[in-house]
């Protein structure tokens, strides 16, 4: 419910605060005393679209907070507009969206004002006054139809989504096919590519190889006198003389161990130099091979990468081929899976449609009943004549909530059409057709604050005493801020506020307070005889409070 709200630079309003009670909160005033301008405030607080013009002339920003409870739970709800036209949302100090807010002030607050087609007025909202009448029997129904018609939808996309792939595949097939065959043929051999550039640089550079080669062993080893052999005598001569000093013996050694180390090096040289042998059909292997590598790396290299994959590498290359080697195999599987898919859906559609049959069923019972109870509070409020109805159909595929779309039908007046509820062209009608669906809801619908702007638009004498009294009734589950200016109404009150407008220093100022037992009375007996309060009217005034307890 709602406790508490402060209203400042809005409108006319400078600084308003009011404490509300639980039970009936009547709300009165003077004409344009800003009456309207309160639950204009109060539906900006609870989600309402932002208007600068709301800003109080001469201020930056208007500011409306509501506190209250909601679960159990303590709520601050802050709503500020600047005059620039920005405005901002806050839910317990957090900013939130005002889809956020308005979605969350739906379960606080539900308001309706003469020219509102709010809730109950919405041809979507009365299937769910259906399954709410019936909830028992009607919830656990209605869950099974939500669960499959989620597993209907959820299994036609993937079918949908398999199909396509599969149309998409069979176009492309052949092409895969190619790629996969072209990339498997090869036979890739991670790193080959780096070996193959080095082999035939090797190949196409042998005979200069061969010269470099042969005439280092002929230096080393075949010429007269060769290095070897000039580095023996050396080591021969040190070794004569290497007892006279240990300097000379160390060199020595170094001398001898040079000369096993160029004459290993030389037998090297010797090898490498014969086995040099130049093969033009091998470099042309090596050539073609190197090729066809470096064009599959153009090809395929850069596509279905995984982490640490090189792009133009052999890796990537062999990565493709098993990722669409992987695709094919999903196609071949194709044909199977589409099977089961439409298997799965054809069992579910078959569960689907007996679950929304049931739950149809269902819903024609709860309506029935719905009828009669309401019917019974419209006589309660003076529609002695009325015809009411809820007219069904069947809709050609399903929804999360079954196959069934409801509209509220009715007759105010014998003789009349049954119309749409929502096309009841007199205010003064609809005040009391919502009254009567408030009061048969009011132990289903788990809304606990329902503000009401003007309810009392087009009534008088006993259908105003019949409304405030129904007020009184809902206001037994429901915490009620009611407008009126009738003062039957305002008698059923159980807390009683007035609004009243000064105008001082060039300034107009509007307040809200709450009234006395001895305030209630005179402010009943103004709605009753005018600004002329007589000690009847006052007298009529205690007499209509007395009445209405």
């Amino acid at each position: 419910m709602i406790s508490y709200i402060s209203i400042k630079d809005f409108a006319i309003i400078e600084n308003c605060e009011v404490e509300f009670k639980k039970g009936l909160n009547i709300i009165t005033g003077e004409t344009g005393s800003g009456k309207s301008i309160v639950i204009e405030a109060i539906s900006l607080a609870l989600g309402a679209r932002a208007d600068s013009s709301f800003v109080r002339t001469g201020a930056d920003k208007a500011v409306v907070q509501i506190a209250g409870d909601l679960d159990g739970e303590d709520i601050v709800i802050t709503r500020e507009v600047s005059a620039s036209g920005k405005n901002l949302c806050k839910l317990n100090g957090r900013v939130v969206t005002l889809a956020e807010l308005s979605t969350y002030c739906k379960r606080l607050a539900d308001i309706h004002g003469q020219y509102d087609h709010q809730s109950l007025l919405n041809p979507e909202y009365h299937i769910r006054l259906i399954d709410l009448f019936h909830a028992d029997e009607i919830a656990p129904v209605a869950q099974m139809v939500a669960r499959l018609y989620d597993g209907y939808v959820k299994t036609s996309a993937s079918l949908k989504k398999l199909l396509q792939s599969a149309a998409d595949a069979d176009k492309k097939r052949d092409f895969m096919k190619f790629q996969l065959e072209e990339i498997r043929s090869a036979k890739l051999i991670s790193g080959e590519d780096a070996e193959l550039s080095e082999r035939i640089t090797l190949l196409q550079n042998s005979e200069r190889l061969y010269q470099v080669l042969s005439r280092a062993y002929d230096a080393l080893y075949e010429s007269e006198p060769s290095t070897i052999d000039s580095l023996e005598t050396v080591a021969k001569e040190l070794e004569g003389i290497s007892g006279f000093s240990g300097a000379i013996s160390a060199l020595s050694e170094r001398i001898s161990s040079l000369c096993y180390e160029l004459d290993d090096i030389a037998h090297e040289i010797r090898s490498e130099r014969d086995d040099m042998v130049f093969s033009q059909e091998e470099l042309d292997e090596c050539i073609e091979r190197y090729e066809l590598i470096q064009n599959l790396k153009r090809k395929y290299g850069n596509e279905f990468l995984d982490g640490g994959i090189t792009p133009g590498s052999i890796e990537a290359v062999n990565n493709f081929a098993d990722t669409i080697e992987a695709e094919l195999k999903d196609v071949e599987n194709s044909d199977h899976l589409k099977s089961e898919l439409e298997a799965q859906l054809e069992t579910i559609n078959a569960q689907l449609q007996l679950a929304s049959e049931r739950l149809s069923t269902l819903r024609h019972e709860s309506a029935a009943d719905l009828i009669k109870r309401i019917t019974e509070q419209l006589k309660d409020l003076n529609f002695n004549n009325s015809q009411l109805d809820i007219e069904f159909t069947k809709l050609d595929s399903f929804t999360e909530s079954g196959t069934d779309t409801v509209v509220f039908m009715i007759s105010t007046n014998l003789g009349e059409p049954l119309k749409p509820l929502n096309k009841i062209a007199s205010g003064g009608e609809m005040s009391r057709i919502m009254l009567a669906f408030k009061k048969i809801i009011a132990d289903y619908d788990d809304i606990p604050t329902l503000i009401f702007d003007e309810i009392d638009s087009g009534i008088s004498g006993i259908a105003a005493s019949v409304v405030g009294k129904k007020l009184k009734e809902i206001a037994e589950n429901h915490q009620i801020i009611c407008i009126t200016h009738l003062p039957q109404i305002a008698a059923c009150g159980h807390s009683n506020y007035r609004i009243s407008k000064e105008t001082a220093g060039g300034t107009t100022k509007t307040t809200i307070s709450r009234l006395s037992k001895d305030e209630t009375v005179k402010e009943i007996a103004r709605l009753l005889g005018g600004a002329n309060i007589t000690d009847t009217t006052l007298k009529s005034a205690e007499e209509l409070l007395a009445a209405s307890k």
